[in-house]
């Protein structure tokens, strides 16, 4: 296993720096910046759509509600398209990441397959759809960010917790899922098994997609896999088949864009990314076989170091992870740690020691006007935040709070039950009475 803890050495100092890029972005770039390029039926909104996705830290399921309501709101169905397509397969966070375990040629291959995969996609859904687009106002009572109006430390701190305790919360688990499964790859998978796929790389991709494109995988968490994978044999066109694909789809994302998007729609967006992923796969492989470029040069290079051993700087990098991590995951499941944010209503979060929101007042833990409801398929804190603003844009609702953990939601005002479904179902969810 000496492989595997190289293998988290080598990746905690990128992802401690991607977790914290991804934070300033969320904090300091408002969310409506990107919604108004993406309203038009056009070709430029596709290309708009793929490059603002591609540094969103958002995975496969935070990146489904998030794309729902860009549709809600006003973006072509090609846009979301490549929104879908671009982001969950990269990353600043998966980016870096990349860089660190499988070498700068793999770091910018990655996301320019995913710019141009999810431009082909978007474009081809565009020509396919022949529907009309209509414009779609927002009442502007609820902005997509809620801080923009603070001062630089608010923001900050803010893009702190957002990072090392949200993103460690939604990635965390799936990374660690990630470095076990490429641990059981690396002692149970034997060294031969990818033999019988040489001089047939075709077959081993469709191997690759046959496994990846059904279940979940983080951009992140997909690394170490196919790290495992490729130090087993598997070659480098097959490994980015399956940071492709993986991240970019499962079953659940299909069942959403069916209901929301139509048949066709999920049609072009799961033949683009086939398609796009082998075509990448292909040059991946003529590049390295030709000796054009090395893609495996960086593993080698990882297994010398391995050899040698790690350095104090990555093995507190580690071990600073691992206690975010634990403070994340683990210890709310214990009761150790409170949510960082308390529930008021109206409608903005606060420290649950400094609630500055007037609770204590009747007027805010008034049961008038306030149902509590179920909100089914959240997995992650972009699920979350896309319920409650889909729910705080109904017209009659006062305030509107979703908590991940025990998927309630507090609705204060005279909206109805129907109207509040239909908000909730627009973006890939389901609403009923708790």
């Amino acid at each position: 296993m000496n492989e595997i803890i190289h293998l988290i050495n080598e990746m905690s100092p990128y992802l401690l720096l991607g977790f914290l890029l991804a934070g300033l972005m969320h904090s300091f770039i408002p969310g409506r910046y990107y919604t108004k390029f993406l309203a038009k039926k056009s070709f430029r909104s596709v290309i708009n759509a793929a490059l603002f996705g591609i540094p969103l830290p958002l995975c496969s399921c935070g990146v489904i509600p998030t794309a729902m309501s860009l549709r809600k709101e006003g973006a072509s169905k090609g846009a979301v398209a490549s929104f879908l397509i671009a982001t969950p397969q990269t990353g600043v966070d998966s980016i870096i990441a990349t860089f660190s375990l499988m070498g700068l040629p793999f770091a910018i291959v990655r996301p320019i397959a995913a710019l141009l995969t999810a431009v082909f996609g978007g474009a081809m859904v565009n020509t396919t759809d022949d529907s009309k687009e209509k414009s779609v106002e927002t009442n502007g009572k609820h902005d997509d960010h809620k801080h923009e109006h603070e001062g630089f430390f608010a923001k900050l701190r803010e893009a702190l917790e957002y990072a090392y305790i949200e993103m460690m919360e939604d990635i965390g688990k799936w990374l660690v899922v990630g470095l076990i499964i490429a641990g059981l790859i690396t002692v149970f998978v034997p060294a031969e098994m990818f033999a019988i796929f040489n001089g047939n790389t075709l077959a081993s991709m469709l191997l690759v997609l046959c496994i990846a494109l059904p279940m979940y995988l983080c951009a992140t968490g997909s690394i170490p896999i196919a790290v495992a994978l490729m130090m087993k044999g598997l070659t480098p066109g097959a490994a980015l088949v399956l940071l492709m694909a993986g991240p970019a789809c499962n079953f659940a994302s299909m069942l959403v864009i069916r209901k929301v998007l139509g048949v066709r729609t999920l049609i072009t967006y799961l033949a683009s990314i086939i398609v796009g992923s082998i075509a990448f796969g292909y040059m991946i492989d003529y590049l390295q076989f030709n000796g054009i470029v090395n893609f495996l040069e960086h593993l080698t290079y990882q297994q010398a170091c391995c050899a040698e051993g790690d350095g104090w700087f990555e093995w507190a990098c580690t071990i600073l992870m691992i206690l975010m991590l634990i403070n994340a995951i683990v210890l709310p499941k214990l009761g150790l740690r409170k949510a960082h944010h308390c529930h008021c209503h109206d409608g903005h979060h606060h420290d649950e020691d400094s609630c500055s929101c007037g609770c204590e007042s009747d007027e805010c833990h008034s049961e008038q006007n306030v149902i509590k409801y179920i909100v089914e398929g959240m997995n992650c804190n972009h699920c979350r935040m896309n319920a409650e603003k889909a729910l705080q844009q109904v017209e009659g609702v006062e305030s509107a709070t979703v908590d991940l953990a025990s998927k309630e939601a507090v609705v204060k005002g005279s909206a109805t039950e129907e109207q509040l479904k239909q908000a909730i179902e627009a973006i890939g969810f389901e609403l009923k009475k708790a």
